[in-house]
C-alpha cells in the first residue's frame, strides 16, 4: 500500500509529531508498505512522481523529543517561499497519490480538524476521525460543555479571553490553554503568585484560557478503538505532574498497563471513555484522559483524537497488552480508518 505519513507542522507539539511519524514510518516499512514521511510544513522538494520508489530512509534525520517545546518562529524561517499555507511544497500532490495518509500530526492544525477538512475537499483519505469531531475535541471549552450536557463528570472551569478577566481563583487550580496538547500551556497554581504567572504564560500561547478546578487524585488514560475500550493505563510522574517533559522523556513517569485498580473502577473509567468517544462523535480511535479522586469519582479531562505514537506513548502500550505489536497497531488504525469511507458511500 502507498502511504504518506504526515508529521511536523507548526504547532508546539511539532517534535512529538515527528517522533510519532518516525515510529509509524519504521513500523509500516517493516510490514512491506511503500511509505514516505513528509513534514506538512517544510514539504518535499524532490520528484513527486518517483517519491514512492525512493529507497531513502525518510526518518533518518529525526531527533528524539527534547525536554521543551520547539521554537516555531525559527522553524518558519526555514521556509524560503512566500506562501502562507500550512502545506509545504508538493505535500498535497504527494498525499493525493497515496492510498491513505497516516496522520501523525499533533496539536494546532493537525488535530483541530483543519487538515482533515482540506483533505475531505481534495478527496484524500486519512487515518483518524473526521474534521468536525476533531475540532470539537480539540476545543476543551466546547467539549466540556458537551460532557456536562451528557452527564460526563469533568472539572468545573471558566473560560477567559483576556488577562484582565482572570479573577481570584480557588487555589489550587489548573490554568490551561483551550486548544493545546501534550500539556503545553498547562500550569498547576497553588499560590496567587503562581496563578498570576500561569495566566501570563498561558496567554502567550492563545487568547482562550481555562481556569479549572484542581482534582487531587490519580491520573488514568484509556484508548478507544471503534467504540471499544482498551486496557487502562495509570500514570504516575516521578516529579510534578504529567507535563511535556514527563510525557516524552523516558524514565520520567511510571506507567502501569493494565492499571492495578478494582474491577468497579476499571468499569467506570471504560464506560466513561466510551461515552466521551460517542458524545464527541469520534470515529475510528482516540485516547481519553481522566483524573480519579479519593472517592473514585471519575473526571474526564479531554479526548485526544490523534494520540501520540512515540516510544513513550500510551496507546501502543495498551495495544501491546492485547498482544498487538506497534506495527500491528498501525495497520489496525489504517484498516479501521478506511472503513469510515466505506460507510460514507
Amino acid at each position: 500500500m502507498k502511504i504518506v505519513i504526515l508529521a511536523g507542522g507548526t504547532s508546539t507539539e511539532r517534535d512529538v509529531s515527528l517522533s510519532s511519524g518516525c515510529q509509524i514510518y519504521k513500523a509500516l516499512k517493516s510490514k512491506g508498505h511503500s511509505v514516505i514521511l513528509v513534514d506538512i510544513f517544510l514539504g518535499f522538494n524532490g520528484d513527486v512522481g518517483s517519491a514512492f520508489d525512493d529507497d531513502r530512509d525518510w526518518a533518518a534525520d529525526i531527533a528524539p523529543v527534547k525536554e521543551t517545546a520547539p521554537d516555531i518562529n525559527q522553524l518558519k524561517a526555514l521556509r524560503n517561499d512566500d506562501s502562507k499555507s500550512l502545506f509545504g511544497p508538493n505535500v498535497l500532490e504527494l498525499c493525493s497519490r497515496a492510498e491513505i495518509v497516516f496522520m501523525a500530526l499533533h496539536g494546532d492544525s493537525g488535530e483541530n480538524g483543519k487538515v482533515q477538512a482540506a483533505f475531505d475537499l481534495f478527496g484524500i483519505k486519512y487515518t483518524g476521525t473526521d474534521a468536525l469531531s476533531s475540532a470539537i475535541a480539540m476545543d476543551k471549552s466546547i467539549s466540556k460543555q458537551l460532557f456536562r450536557a451528557n452527564g460526563i463528570k469533568t472539572p468545573d472551569s471558566i473560560l477567559i479571553t483576556k488577562k484582565e478577566d482572570a479573577k481570584a481563583a480557588r487555589l489550587p487550580c489548573v490554568v490551561k490553554i483551550c486548544s493545546g496538547g501534550s500539556s503545553v500551556g498547562v500550569y498547576i497554581a497553588k499560590t496567587q503568585e503562581e496563578f498570576d504567572s500561569a495566566i501570563e504564560h498561558a496567554f502567550e500561547y492563545e487568547n482562550k484560557v481555562l481556569i479549572e478546578d484542581y482534582i487531587k487524585g490519580r491520573e488514568f488514560t484509556d484508548g478507544v478503538i471503534e467504540g471499544v475500550p482498551l486496557p487502562i493505563v495509570q500514570i504516575e510522574p516521578k516529579e510534578g505532574f504529567y507535563d511535556y517533559k514527563n510525557k516524552y522523556q523516558a524514565g520520567s513517569t511510571i506507567e502501569t498497563c493494565p492499571a492495578k485498580i478494582s474491577t468497579e473502577l476499571e468499569e467506570k473509567i471504560k464506560q466513561a471513555a466510551v461515552k466521551v468517544f460517542k458524545t464527541l462523535g469520534i470515529k475510528t480511535y482516540a485516547r481519553v484522559d481522566f483524573m480519579v479522586d479519593d472517592d473514585d469519582n471519575v473526571y474526564c479531562l479531554e479526548a485526544n483524537t490523534l494520540p501520540g505514537m512515540t516510544p513513550t506513548s500510551l496507546i501502543p502500550q495498551e495495544a501491546a497488552t492485547l498482544g498487538k505489536s506497534f506495527a500491528d497497531l498501525c495497520e489496525w488504525i489504517i484498516e479501521i480508518s478506511l472503513k469510515k469511507y466505506e460507510q460514507a458511500i
